[in-house]
């Protein structure tokens, strides 16, 4: 199992006039940890596009919101990657508030599922070299 990790830090921009992060900033937050992810595995998503015709498109989320970050929380994004099969990848993404003197505090997990797309809008099967290195990398 892959997993990596983003830290992310919560600005006012972020929230909202009680300085509380907006429902929807979470899913920006945790497309950022895809980007990594996949960054960390040695692929631009820009490259991806322009030279494989490969775009990974969000084909459903299912979001559980336990707690509410803050302005100026320092956040960790973690991204695990559960399966990556012919044009579908699942990943399972947590978003959490590291503390100084226990585990970190769970604020919203997330199952998310993508599609493998070319440029049309066509589902493509995951090239195999990206398969390839799904497989074998892991990530602290």
């Amino acid at each position: 199992m892959s997993i990596s990790r983003l830290e992310v830090r919560i600005y006012y921009e972020d929230t909202d006039h009680g300085g509380v992060v907006y429902h929807a900033n979470y899913l920006k937050f945790m497309e950022r940890g895809r980007t990594e992810f996949l960054r960390n595995l040695g692929f631009e998503q820009s490259i991806l596009a322009a030279q494989e015709d490969v775009l990974f498109a969000l084909t459903r989320s299912d979001v559980r919101y336990v707690l509410p970050a803050l302005f100026d929380d320092l956040l960790t994004v973690e991204t695990c990657l559960m399966q990556a099969k012919g044009a579908r990848i699942h990943f399972v993404q947590r978003i959490l508030r590291p503390n100084s003197s226990s585990s970190p505090t769970l604020l919203v997990e997330a199952d998310i599922h993508l599609a493998c797309m070319q440029k049309s809008g066509k589902a493509k099967r995951i090239p195999p070299f990206i398969l390839e290195k799904m497989r074998v990398e892991e990530f602290t």
